[in-house]
């Protein structure tokens, strides 16, 4: 293949994808970077202390628990239990069980929580340090993006 003026073009063509490779590659660093993965531990020095999590559907739609719990478990998280309420709250929200505050932060962010809708409400009778509680906007969080 040649072009005008006689010189072969196919050293431009594979310039030309090596140069979007390392432009792909560097836009995947700086975004890990900004972004980095939530840590499904707490204690980062124990690797056996993993975040218990259970999920409570109260969304209204059929199945988002179960997707919620595999988003988690993809994520590291132990999740415990799903189950469904009537309430519909207008948005989801992460409750503190343990008053472990930080562990609960970590499961907002992952699911994509806003901080102020993290809330604390121990319970020593549920072995679990935080509760997501699935709301009405549930197609802004984590799991529910496609």
């Amino acid at each position: 293949m040649s072009g005008a003026g006689g010189r072969p073009i196919w050293p431009w063509i594979v310039i030309s994808i090596l140069g979007v490779m390392v432009v792909v590659f560097l836009g995947s660093m700086v975004w890990r970077f900004l972004s980095p993965p939530v840590s499904p531990l707490v204690n980062e020095e124990d690797p056996r202390s993993i975040i218990q999590v259970e999920i409570v559907n109260a969304s209204g739609r059929q199945g988002a628990g179960r997707e919620t719990m595999e988003f988690l478990r993809e994520r590291g998280f132990d999740v415990v239990e799903i189950s469904s309420v009537n309430e519909r709250p207008r948005y989801s929200s992460i409750v503190d069980r343990m008053g472990d505050k930080a562990s609960a932060r970590k499961v907002a962010v992952a699911v994509g929580v806003n901080d102020t809708l993290v809330v604390s409400e121990i319970d020593s009778m549920r072995f679990v340090r935080a509760t997501v509680v699935l709301g009405g906007d549930i197609d802004n969080l984590e799991p529910f993006q496609k």
